[in-house]
């Protein structure tokens, strides 16, 4: 196999890949952030004793996870122009990636809340504490670290759902491998280099992921 390997065709298409591997790093990280903070909101409003943003937030998550990704990232690609709401395709992608990831966000959040003791929570009321100082000082610390390792496995399927923007003219990791078959005719060098790269962005998750639950560890000691 390493006899017909040209890796002297993917280090001439390395520039491609380098600038794809930021889009799809960039793309990732603005989709990941916004889907966190969608996946707070809608727990939020799901935990509400308000029965009507409750039952918003239950459709919300339902609709998202009860249909695919493609199909959700084709409405906003081809059904918002059609009612009238231009975006760029970037835009579209990183709204597709953080309202189906921010979905399931709500979901693992919530686990992680409602393992919490209902002592603590109230200790906060006792204490003399609004809803809104409880949730940040008590409550979503201690549900986000319970929740790390659920929570990177959703932010690697992320980075992995985001090859599906290719097909909505982003030129991100997906596209530099189409890029170079379509040029080369050499769909090994082309995906496996692609892949090659997705893996970094993994151990780049992972790494993080490590860090960050031994930073809540050391918090907690102290």
């Amino acid at each position: 196999m390493l006899e017909t390997f040209n890796f002297r065709v993917i280090l001439e298409y390395m520039p491609l890949y380098g600038q794809c591997f930021l889009a799809t790093l960039w793309l990732s990280a603005l989709s990941l952030l916004g889907a966190i903070a969608v996946g707070i909101i809608a727990c939020a409003m799901r935990l509400s004793q308000s029965r009507f943003l409750s039952l918003a937030a239950g459709v919300y998550i339902e609709s998202i996870r009860s249909t695919p990704l493609l199909v959700q990232l084709y409405f906003f690609y081809f059904g918002l122009p059609s009612m009238g709401i231009m975006l760029p395709e970037w835009a579209t992608g990183v709204i597709a990636l953080t309202l189906n990831s921010g979905a399931y966000y709500a979901e693992i959040i919530r686990s992680g809340i409602q393992a919490i003791h209902f002592g603590q929570i109230e200790a906060g009321i006792a204490s003399g504490l609004s809803y809104v100082q409880r949730m940040r000082y008590i409550i979503l610390p201690q549900a986000l670290g319970m929740t790390i390792r659920p929570m990177l496995g959703q932010a690697i399927v992320l980075v992995k759902d985001s090859s599906l923007l290719s097909l909505i003219s982003i030129v991100e990791l997906t596209r530099a491998g189409q890029t170079l078959t379509s040029e080369r005719f050499m769909p090994a060098e082309g995906f496996l280099t692609t892949a090659a790269f997705y893996l970094i962005l993994y151990y780049m998750l992972k790494a993080f992921s490590g860090w960050a639950e031994k930073r809540l560890i050391f918090r907690e000691a102290h």
